[in-house]
């Protein structure tokens, strides 16, 4: 089932939430909602769930407007962050609810209820726990539950609101491989709302990046990370470094140095904004054959996978850079020692008369 809307519009008082926004998310997709509070993620979610109304525009589920629709008619499955189990009843019983408050008319059969429920929790990974209670569980295991009491229905498509924000580190990133694998294997058409990069980055088959209730980029992780359109996904999808600085004939002129740019095309010089991810700088300890800044080392942290180092070059400029643990234990360097400083790389440049 496919889920689209077309040129809404939502306003709360005098705060517009959503202004002329439209999205299509594919049958059998995994969309992810990304973007800074307030950009009107969570608002959209909720309009495609039936839980709030429209100002303006269409909701369609497949080719059918959904508009008149309650929230109880739309075939939706929707997961809050907060769980919202029930803590009087079994983990069988929560995820049994939906199904034994359908009409008589409709309702499954006491045997067809519980081969679902057990169903459900095999799916999962957590039959063993049907006669626990919410608060007898780990954060992860309510928030599968949960899950599993929204699929219980049956749902057309799943609406997934920051699922794993409440959740420590190490239980986000299991279930988020949890949670791709299950979409893998389930195909259902889900939107999922999170202000995690690197969640969305991992989980979603593409990603709408959002800001002030407008779409800025939508595309797949690979797409949004290594080619965003603007400085906004730009910054908002990781660590960047940017220099002020003059572009021309392939090199960007930064406090006084000339740098080879990759890949760069200048029509004309300019002044502009160049952005450079951490991963994009060579760092050598002595001068290499091309131009690079000279920088002195303020910070290194060689903890972990990635060694990330901190430098200021002599004309005042900030560098963040990581580098693997191999160029790091070849390089040997440490804090306050000189280094020199050249691009691999460059994600994004901007004119400046175009940034505000």
């Amino acid at each position: 089932m496919s889920i689209e809307v077309k040129n809404i519009y939502k306003k709360f008082g005098n705060f517009q939430a959503l202004e002329n926004l439209s999205l299509k998310v594919e049958t059998g997709e995994l969309l992810a909602l990304l973007g800074p509070s307030g950009s009107g993620k969570t608002t959209l979610l909720r309009l495609v769930a039936g839980l709030d109304f429209l100002d303006q525009g269409q909701v369609l589920f497949g080719d059918k407007d959904a508009q008149d629709k309650k929230a109880s008619e739309r075939g939706v499955g929707f997961v809050f962050q907060h769980y919202a189990l029930f803590r009087h009843m079994t983990v069988f019983d929560n995820i049994a609810f939906g199904m034994n408050v359908q009409p008589r008319k409709v309702r499954p059969s006491r045997h067809e209820i519980h081969s679902k429920v057990m169903e459900l929790l095999k799916l999962v990974q957590l039959e063993w726990l049907a006669d626990r209670y919410p608060w007898q569980l780990s954060g992860g295991q309510r928030q599968r539950i949960a899950l599993a009491r929204a699929l219980a229905v049956r749902p057309r498509v799943l609406l997934l609101d920051e699922p794993f924000g409440s959740l420590d580190a190490q239980v986000r990133k299991e279930l988020r491989m949890w949670l791709r694998r299950f979409h893998d294997e389930s195909h259902i058409t889900t939107l999922f709302v999170t202000h995690d990069q690197e969640e969305a980055l991992e989980v979603a088959d593409r990603i709408v990046v959002m800001n002030q209730g407008r779409i800025e980029q939508v595309g797949t992780p690979e797409d949004v990370y290594h080619s965003p359109v603007n400085a906004f996904v730009l910054n908002f999808l990781g660590n960047v470094n940017f220099f002020h600085c003059r572009l021309e004939e392939g090199k960007a002129i930064i406090g006084g140095t000339a740098l080879d740019v990759p890949g760069l095309d200048v029509d004309k010089p300019h002044p502009a904004k160049l952005y450079v991810r951490p991963n994009q700088f060579k760092i050598t300890r002595y001068a290499p054959k091309g131009s690079a800044l000279k920088a002195l080392v303020e910070y290194v942290n060689p903890a972990g996978t990635i060694v990330k180092i901190n430098m200021k070059t002599e004309t005042g400029e900030r560098i963040y850079a990581e580098i693997s643990q191999d160029e790091y234990k070849n390089l040997k360097i440490v804090k306050l020692e000189q280094v020199y400083v050249s691009l691999k790389d460059v994600t994004y440049s901007e004119h400046l008369h175009n940034i505000p």
